[in-house]
């Protein structure tokens, strides 16, 4: 990894963090972005947002991971599709896939098999991101949209920034609730204790807001739907283990002893947005994947809540 030392002097014109990085380093805005947001800047020894306003005499330390090189290949992997246009397509991501290649999982992605159904797909992530507006979690299953062109993409992105983009998700978390209804509003950034978690942080964290309804209560457990109105790293898994209903099934942010079920009871079930193009209000619905569906059969009759 490298590391770059810029020092701010009486000549520096003066400006936000995010944009003197922009000046100074020949990067992407992109990519400025995920070095923040990874905490490989650092002012003065400490970690600070795109909005910190550099100082004379600030010392910023800019942590350079290296960049992957290998290559994205189209692999012959079967995809659910709920819909498809010359502008994006709608997939239904079984438990278990990695949305786009990383370190451990250069194949068997939704990337290399949109590489080989689509041959055209929106470039504005890069090599290893194409078309992808937003993502869900390798063992969260469900809906999520895909822009097959640079104008769809930047389309579904102002959508999701402006919060129009509605997106659900079901979940089963442990502990029933005593009300039918909250909202979770705490911010999210990444924990200082463990960098390969987040956590509810005051600090380097963004705003981050859950609306959830209780749908059943069992025993032990509970059966919810979640609406985000942001879109954070892990936000449904972290904020459910904020107020002490973690997931049931979720390795990294819930209890030892759950239910077994390779990963988060997390589904996203449905999906809403403008299309790019025809302007047109498109709405999709999809049912439980099957894990899903077993776990809430038994807990219907009584099993998994001894």
């Amino acid at each position: 990894m490298e590391t770059r030392i810029l020092k701010i002097d009486e000549d520096t014109k003066l400006d936000r963090l995010d944009k003197i990085l922009a000046e100074k380093l020949d990067f992407s805005r992109k990519r400025i972005k995920d070095l923040l947001d990874e905490g490989n800047v650092l002012v003065n020894q400490k970690v600070m947002k795109a909005s910190y306003k550099v100082c004379v005499g600030d010392e910023i330390a800019v942590s350079i991971p290296e960049l992957d090189s290998t290559e994205v290949l189209p692999e012959p992997i079967d995809l659910d599709i709920v819909y498809e246009d010359h502008d994006i397509i709608v997939i239904n991501k079984p438990k278990g896939m990695v949305v786009h290649p990383a370190p451990g999982h250069y194949s068997g992605t939704l990337v290399n098999a949109l590489l080989y159904h689509c041959k055209d797909l929106s470039g504005i992530n890069g090599v290893m991101r194409p078309g992808i507006v937003h993502r869900i979690d390798k063992d969260t299953s469900g809906l999520l949209v895909v822009a097959k062109n640079d104008v769809a993409h930047e389309s579904l992105s102002q959508q999701l920034q402006d919060k129009t983009c509605h997106r659900e998700y079901v979940a089963i978390v442990h502990n029933p609730f005593t009300h039918e209804h909250g909202t979770i509003h705490a911010p999210i950034g990444r924990d200082e204790k463990d960098r390969q978690k987040m956590a509810v942080t005051a600090n380097n964290s963004k705003d981050a807001i859950t609306h959830f309804t209780v749908l059943e209560n069992f025993k032990k457990f509970a059966y919810i739907k979640c609406q985000l109105e942001t879109g954070r790293t892990h936000q449904i898994r972290v904020h459910m283990q904020y107020i002490e209903h973690p997931i049931a099934g979720d390795p990294k942010y819930g209890p030892r002893k759950t239910i077994q079920a390779n990963g988060q009871l997390l589904h996203a079930c449905s999906l809403e947005f403008v299309h790019p193009t025809t302007k047109e209000k498109m709405r999709f619905e999809i049912g439980l994947e099957p894990t899903f569906k077993r776990v809430l059969n038994e807990l219907r009759e009584g099993k998994n809540n001894a």
